[in-house]
């Protein structure tokens, strides 16, 4: 059974890499989709993950440890491109002046 493991250091470095970048560009550009899209990947990854867990056969028992820790790390991936998107919006609706999609986090983005 394949498993993409991002536990890999490796694997994690390259993935926080693409990530940091993905979202400068989402800031420098002044479009959320790129940061969306930043999103959605890592939700995918995140089903993956747990399907493969569900569905693991007792064979493949050995990797239940690999795949939980590969979930953790997925979930602190969707909640930083969570974030991520939620700012890019701001910063794009502010670039055109229209409404941002959430205005309740107001308070969060001026202190950054």
């Amino acid at each position: 059974m394949f498993v993409f493991d991002i536990t890999n250091p490796i694997t994690l470095v390259l993935m926080v890499a693409a990530t940091v970048l993905l979202i400068f560009l989402s800031q420098e550009i002044k479009r959320s989709a790129v940061a969306g899209i930043v999103l959605f990947a890592y939700l995918g990854i995140l089903i993956v993950h747990v399907a493969q867990l569900t569905t693991l056969s007792e064979e493949f028992r050995y990797l239940t440890e690999t795949l939980s820790r590969c979930i953790a790390v997925d979930f602190a991936f969707l909640l930083v491109s969570f974030f991520a998107y939620l700012w890019a919006d701001d910063v794009e609706a502010k670039a055109n002046n229209r409404k941002s999609i959430s205005n309740s986090l107001d308070w969060f983005w001026k202190k950054i």
